[in-house]
């Protein structure tokens, strides 16, 4: 955790979760060799679609974080993350869930593609 992170007490900013949380999807999804950067050219996103966040314990400057991302549901158009954030103490800080929708370039509701479903569907096993 970084100065940036954190309030004047030195807690980390409540809604600087959100971009570990977006940093963590960025990451499972390159892992699983989906490019989301590939996907925008062929008119493809993830939308946020809900967050929820349970705050279970501080989190401090000079913190080391970890984050285990899971995909928990795989539908045709949403899909469904977990996490769970723990310190350098194995600590749990948080734990959230995401639900994102695929669109298109307009931002409309789309299927996602079933290159991305198979990648996604293979983790859940």
């Amino acid at each position: 955790i970084y100065y940036h992170h954190t309030d004047c007490g030195q807690v980390v900013y409540y809604a600087k979760y959100l971009e570990f949380l977006e940093e963590a999807r960025t990451e499972f999804f390159e892992g699983k060799g989906i490019s989301i950067k590939e996907l925008a050219k062929q008119g493809v996103s993830f939308v946020v679609a809900r967050q929820e966040i349970d705050y279970k314990s501080p989190a401090f400057y000079a913190d080391i974080l970890s984050i285990d991302t899971r995909v928990t549901e795989v539908g045709w158009v949403k899909l469904d993350f977990t996490y769970e954030m723990k310190n350098q103490n194995n600590q749990i800080v948080c734990t959230a869930r995401t639900v994102m929708v695929c669109v298109n370039g307009n931002f409309k509701p789309q299927t996602i593609p079933e290159e991305i479903r198979d990648k996604l569907v293979l983790q859940k096993l």
